[in-house]
């Protein structure tokens, strides 16, 4: 995957700001699990960002991942973790351990 890069004028002491040619396009999620013993990287990206997709990603892992292995997930705290579905399938499949990045 390739990122993109955006032009960023750091000049100011302590204040950064993006040049005038920089132009965000809607978003786009990323979701991307890798098993560190293979290699092996299941991703897709999507649009927007909704539980139904982070839930279809969670099944994908599920079907793509031998049943004897335990899966840590490491989320932001994005509220489509967290929504009454998504928890309902975790406390059905309790092999997934959620981690989540710390707020500042």
């Amino acid at each position: 995957m390739e990122g993109l890069a955006r032009p960023v004028d750091s000049s100011g002491l302590g204040k950064l700001s993006v040049t005038h040619d920089y132009k965000r396009h809607g978003t786009t999620s990323l979701y991307a699990a890798f098993n560190i013993l293979t290699g092996k990287v299941i991703g897709r990206i999507t649009q927007p960002h909704r539980a139904k997709k982070f839930l279809d990603f969670l099944r994908q892992i599920d079907r793509e991942t031998p049943k004897a292995l335990d899966l840590h997930l490491i989320l932001d705290n994005s509220s489509t973790h967290k929504t009454p579905e998504v928890k309902a399938w975790l406390a059905k499949h309790d092999r997934f351990k959620l981690h989540f990045t710390r707020l500042s």
